[in-house]
């Protein structure tokens, strides 16, 4: 059973940062991509970046590119999300999600993630 488990949030001033992080466990970790999202209340979640761990080809959302950093630490299988220069539209539960199709493994094409974590709640006072 996949499970994916993200820390690291809280309040947070604004131009600050912060690092997520989100462990997988019960999945090839070097072979299945691991995707970041974001949900403001009432609003649909939005893909932010992601790692495709086969190759260690990283992809961003437009607008957090810049300021938003994607890494990972394969011993730990664990993939970070660096968040810099936070603003308040960064206010979001901040979800990791993995494809949970063998066939989709590789995969950053955000309707291809189903499989998710418990999110962690980023919030940012101005």
């Amino acid at each position: 059973e996949v499970q994916l488990v993200e820390s690291g949030g809280g309040l947070l001033q604004a131009g600050g940062s912060v690092r997520l992080s989100c462990v997988a466990s019960g999945l090839a970790f070097d072979r299945y991509s691991i995707a970041w999202f974001r949900q403001v209340a009432g609003k649909e979640r939005e893909g932010i970046g992601c790692m495709r761990n086969r190759d260690g080809s990283i992809f961003y959302r437009p607008s957090v590119e810049g300021r938003f950093t994607i890494s990972r630490d394969i011993a730990k299988n664990t993939v970070y999300l660096q968040m810099d220069n936070l603003n308040a539209e960064d206010t979001a539960r901040y979800y990791c999600a993995a494809p949970d199709k063998e066939a989709l493994a590789g995969s950053c094409r955000y309707p291809d993630f189903s499989s998710w974590g418990q999110g962690t709640q980023v919030t940012v006072s101005t």
